[in-house]
């Protein structure tokens, strides 16, 4: 068992002391570091996801049925959907979701850097597309946005509505550590799975605070411009990247 699963199971067995103050700080100083560039870096992206997908909408309607009323009857339809139309449809976001996960290891990867002053790149955004680390992001991601989807929706099914978006935001806030617990500690997606429950569960008022702050900081890009919401929402990221430093650390000699 390497140092990095001792220390992991030290944790898991006697828990650990977590200090709002100092996560938060951690956080927030590396933000400021990646900001501009990370949040560049998302606008980028959001226009050209944006451009992929009408692009592909106006090839199969045509430009003259993207109306408002045409784009609302959408948004109705979606809601009504049920069956094997629903199943393809999630499906489809979940498969989707899963591929963009290793973007999100990126931004973790570059708050790393900020926090140690290395040099960061565009191609750290996109760095772990090709690595090993590729398949068990993706894998965990699916895992995770399975688990959560199906309970939801067999939720709904059963008439308890309100019960599966509660359940859902629960599985992501205990998962919170999968992707640094998989880039930072090599271990695999259901090793990185359980973990993150594990770890999450010894001290989640903090950690539940922790995460409040980082959404509601993330989201103050809206107010004036919406835009500037690009350049919050990297916070989120610096916060996943603080919280796994102060909860587990690094080895001096670890190689990401």
């Amino acid at each position: 068992m390497s140092l990095k699963q001792n220390r992991l199971e030290e944790l898991v067995r006697n828990g650990y002391q977590l200090d709002f103050a100092d996560v938060f700080n951690k956080a927030f100083e590396n933000y400021k570091k990646i900001a501009l560039y990370a949040g560049l870096m998302i606008f980028v992206f959001a226009v050209i996801a944006f451009i992929v997908i009408a692009s592909v909408g106006i090839a199969f309607v045509g430009m003259a049925s993207f109306s408002q009323e045409s784009i609302e009857g959408l948004g109705r339809s979606l809601e009504t959907l049920n069956g094997t139309s629903l199943l393809i449809y999630v499906g489809v976001s979940i498969l989707f979701s899963s591929l963009l996960s290793p973007l999100q290891a990126g931004l973790i990867k570059m708050a790393y850097c900020a926090e140690r002053d290395e040099e960061f790149h565009v191609s750290t955004v996109f760095s772990y597309y090709s690595t090993k680390y590729f398949a068990q992001i993706f894998i965990a991601t699916f895992l995770i946005l399975v688990l959560s989807n199906a309970i939801s929706m067999g939720l709904n099914y059963t008439g308890v509505i309100l019960l599966g978006p509660m359940i859902s935001l629960a599985i992501s806030f205990f998962t919170i550590l999968t992707i640094p617990l998989i880039i930072f500690s090599d271990l695999t997606a259901v090793e990185a799975i359980k973990y993150s429950f594990s770890i999450v569960l010894k001290q989640p008022l903090i950690l539940l605070a922790l995460i409040v702050v980082a959404i509601i900081g993330s989201m103050v890009g809206f107010i004036g411009c919406c835009i500037g919401v690009f350049f919050t929402l990297p916070f989120i990221y610096s916060m996943y990247y603080a919280m796994y430093s102060e909860i587990i650390g690094f080895d001096q000699d670890l190689e990401i």
